[in-house]
């Protein structure tokens, strides 16, 4: 008899820090996906494949696993995490596991795009400067559930929207260790 094919699917938005952060992690897995993408997944006009597979958030991003459907960019990947072991995302000390969701919980409700502040931007860029410093990544020496979480909105996004209105929220100078993390991310996640 012959093996089922395993088949993983992506539903996204191009700009999506959320759907970012997924594919972040099945990079790092080694995983193959099939991303589907539409210019409407975010818009007011929800395309009807996300309407029905997420129809509770109407959200992005959605994973698909040989037919299990998952909304929710954290529990895909804690999913992920479980399902595909060959590069740990959580830690396994429950204590580190534990810090590394405060400060992932932490990064979601102080630095949405939508309600970010300047002054509350460069406290949060502060902490997590402070978390990574000594640190090749925030959980040592291979990017983990926290790097990806932040990675997904920091660098990516929170600093392009405030360079676009002339702000560099993450000076070199003032921010090193922070700039360093941010190279070592990209460095690792570039093809």
């Amino acid at each position: 008899m012959a093996e089922k094919k395993e088949t993983v699917k992506l539903i996204g938005f191009w700009a999506s820090p959320f759907r970012r952060l997924v594919d972040m992690a099945l990079k790092i897995q080694g995983v193959s996906y099939e991303y589907l993408r539409g210019s409407q997944e975010d818009l007011p006009n929800k395309s009807h494949l996300l309407l029905e597979l997420n129809p509770v958030h109407k959200k992005v991003p959605v994973f698909v696993h040989n037919d299990k459907i998952l909304p929710e960019s954290h529990l895909i990947l804690e999913y992920i995490n479980q399902t595909w072991k060959n590069n740990p995302i959580l830690p396994q000390d429950p204590y580190e596991k534990a810090r590394a969701r405060f400060w992932a919980k932490f990064v979601d409700e102080q630095v949405g795009i939508s309600k970010t502040l300047h002054r509350r931007s460069f406290q949060v860029i502060m902490f997590l400067a402070k978390e990574v410093t000594g640190k090749y990544f925030f959980g040592g020496k291979k990017i983990g559930f926290l790097d990806m979480i932040v990675g997904s909105i920091i660098p990516f996004c929170l600093a392009r929207l405030w360079e676009d209105m002339g702000i560099n929220m993450i000076p070199e100078k003032k921010f090193p260790e922070l700039n360093r993390w941010i190279k070592n991310l990209k460095e690792k996640l570039t093809p």
